[in-house]
């Protein structure tokens, strides 16, 4: 087995390795998931099918999260990882068992959504807070930028791959690959042992449900005594609430503003992936300023200023709209890449998971909560008028941030447990191997 050594010398000989199999398993993920749209929108044409679905997928990240985080921060987190994407594998294969019988039901569909999204779950809180475990504290910002290129990649490339697989072979093929592109990834963390926490000893010596309440209401007091990263979450939220429905809209936007069709939909997407990909490149190469939360608001006025630019787009002049798509997928990455690098590098390593897991459900709760919101207004003014406000709040509430001696100051100290006692300290890092 191979180690990772303890001044990370070698973190780029195994980290890369295993990078590179979660490369191969995002895409294959992506696959399906296009595949079991594209299969309920040409089997039931139903918004209420789609809608249900995408309802569904949400449901383990807001009401699990917590609990999965809690459980990544208490055990193995290379064996969770290899769980998680084996057992998606499976359920993966048993819908494609179903096409293959010919006795698949839309109720199929939803279950299996909801056990990819439980995997999903345990496997991104495992995933986020093994990096910081694996990776120097001074590159994590770069591989966040490589994170978010790798997405813009697959966003880009897995609609039209997707695309073509649907047209030459059936649904069931396609759902294979999920399988091939697992074994793919589980392959290297087979090998390669993923550093672990060092958990102090009086985690150890606690019975394991009371452990696991006990470190679950942790997670939430570590948050909520943290006043920078309390107050991230809550802009992090406001900016999730304004942004979440805006994709839902677009279509309605380019139908019944610009007076398109579905090809001009795609160019949006396309132009937003497009931007993905170049915001991940420069924070990749650039790294972002030296205190990575200025780098995190530049992407925060980036963000505005492209959906302000889509809400006053003319008509006749859809080019701009496209600017504006592409400009707000540049700022994409350049906002979660350094956000993501400072919770990697100042929230204690033990209390990663938990952390993460309850930001991505914090955050996640905003989509539902912000479609009840709009759809009336959206019903009433059109799709321009969320997009325009989306564009004025959000600009707005990042700029009273900025005001905020707590957020600008998060990467100066961070939080250390001790019992129930919460501590400031300097980064430091002991770590134990699986």
């Amino acid at each position: 087995m191979l180690k990772f050594k303890e001044d990370q010398s070698n973190w780029k000989q195994l980290f890369f390795p295993i990078w590179g199999g979660q490369v191969f398993s995002i895409l294959g993920s992506s696959l399906v998931q296009f595949a079991i749209v594209w299969w309920m929108t040409e089997q039931t044409g139903s918004a209420t099918v789609l809608a249900t679905g995408s309802f569904i997928s949400f449901l383990p990240q807001v009401f699990l999260g917590p609990f999965a985080g809690t459980l990544v921060d208490r055990f193995n987190r290379r064996k969770i990882l290899i769980i998680a994407d084996a057992t998606v594998a499976i359920f993966t294969f048993g819908l494609a068992l179903l096409f293959w019988f010919g006795i698949i039901q839309i109720w199929h569909i939803f279950v299996l959504l909801f056990l990819r999204a439980l995997g999903g779950t345990f496997h991104w809180a495992a995933l986020q807070s093994s990096t910081s475990m694996m990776v120097p504290e001074d590159q994590l910002s770069r591989v966040a930028g490589m994170n978010q290129t790798l997405q813009g990649v697959v966003n880009l490339g897995a609609p039209p791959l997707g695309a073509l697989l649907m047209s030459i072979v059936s649904i069931q093929w396609v759902l294979s690959i999920d399988i091939i592109t697992a074994v793919i990834a589980i392959t290297p963390l087979v090998f390669i042992l993923i550093p672990q926490p060092v958990k102090s000893e009086e985690k150890t010596t606690k019975k394991m449900v009371n452990n696991m309440l006990k470190e679950t209401k942790m997670g939430f007091d570590y948050v909520i005594k943290w006043k920078g990263l309390l107050y991230i979450l809550f802009l992090a939220a406001i900016i999730n609430f304004l942004t979440a429905p805006l994709n839902t809209y677009m279509p309605l936007l380019v139908t019944e503003y610009f007076k398109g069709g579905i090809w001009q939909v795609g160019w949006l997407e396309t132009s937003w992936g497009i931007g993905v990909v170049i915001g991940g490149l420069t924070l990749s190469l650039w790294g972002g300023f030296k205190k990575k939360i200025i780098t995190s608001f530049t992407g925060l006025i980036g963000l505005s200023l492209g959906i302000f630019i889509i809400s006053l787009a003319p008509p006749v002049f859809f080019w701009i709209a496209l600017v504006g798509m592409a400009i707000t997928g540049i700022a994409n990455p350049i906002i979660n890449g350094p956000f993501m690098a400072i919770m990697q590098s100042k929230v204690q390593k033990d209390m990663q998971g938990r952390v993460f897991s309850l930001v991505s459900s914090f955050c996640g709760a905003m989509m539902p909560l912000s479609m009840i919101v709009s759809a009336p207004i959206v019903e009433q003014f059109g799709p321009r008028s969320w997009y325009f406000a989306s564009a004025v709040i959000s600009l707005l509430v990042t700029i009273v941030s900025l005001f905020s001696k707590e957020i600008m100051q998060i990467e100066e100290k961070e939080m250390e447990t001790t019992g129930d006692v919460f501590l400031a300290s300097q980064p430091g890092l002991s770590v134990a191997h699986d």
